[in-house]
């Protein structure tokens, strides 16, 4: 453990100061993330400005959900787009033959090899939006810190589906359109389970597991959530995370190196 560590300090550490080399891109980030949350909560305000809203969601309960979507983005636009995205470039010019060499996990290697600061914005807007729910909504620490368990695990279930995605490039090249459709779904997550028809509902939790990123924290952080719906996304989150890893190492048999 202590090993992967220093790595990960140094892969951390050479990706920054390479990314930050371009820092008008922090701006150009930052407005973009802004925007997306202008239209995200101009969205949700179509909903309640006439005295409607979601069975059991009032307005400021439902900014929690849409704060946890974009903290979710933010997780995104740090580690999962920069790194999996790379996966495809690797075996399409063969310098996965290198990671796979490599005395380290190889999984660990192309999911933590960079960091992007492009990220912070959505990260950023997404903790002030949860405080400022949480504040108009009396919430204490305590209640933050009960949603952060299932918030973990929906990261490591979302990060279970990047990865598995990505490793379909050893058969499908570009695997852009795919991972399109995915980030697609997942905009579900924007608006609490309860907004959908009782179909879409079952598709975005046994499916496309939607609730259990956003909905579930949200929940546990408003005191409502059900013990069952927090082991179900811890047990989620580790079968994904095993079926990414069982999966990458079927992949890597049908892998044709180019040196091979």
């Amino acid at each position: 453990m202590k090993r992967y560590l220093s790595v990960l300090k140094l892969f951390w550490s050479t990706a920054i100061a390479a990314e930050l080399e371009y820092r008008l891109n922090f701006l150009i980030a930052t407005l973009s993330s802004l925007g997306s949350l202008i239209g995200s909560l101009f969205g949700l305000f179509l909903f309640y400005r006439t005295g409607y809203q979601f069975q059991g969601w009032d307005w400021e309960e439902a900014l929690i959900v849409l704060g946890i979507f974009t903290l979710l983005q933010g997780f995104s636009a740090t580690l999962l787009v920069p790194n999996l995205n790379k996966i495809v470039t690797q075996v399409q010019e063969g310098t996965l033959d290198f990671v796979l060499l490599k005395p380290i996990s190889s999984q660990f290697w192309l999911s933590c090899r960079i960091i992007s600061p492009w990220g912070l914005p959505d990260l950023t807007f997404g903790l002030i939006m949860i405080v400022y729910a949480g504040g108009q909504l009396g919430l204490g620490p305590i209640a933050y810190l009960l949603s952060l368990i299932p918030l973990l695990f929906g990261m490591i279930s979302l990060y279970s589906l990047w990865f598995m995605l990505g490793a379909t490039s050893i058969w499908f090249v570009k695997i852009y359109n795919v991972t399109e459709v995915l980030r697609g779904l997942l905009e579900a997550g924007r608006f609490p389970i309860a907004a959908y028809p009782v179909a879409y509902r079952v598709f975005f939790t046994f499916v496309i597991p939607v609730a259990f990123l956003t909905t579930v924290p949200a929940e546990a952080m408003l005191n409502r959530v059900e013990w069952e719906w927090i082991l179900s996304s811890g047990l989620l989150s580790v079968m994904l995370l095993q079926c990414s890893k069982l999966f990458w190492r079927f992949a890597l048999h049908f892998y044709t190196s180019a040196s091979s």
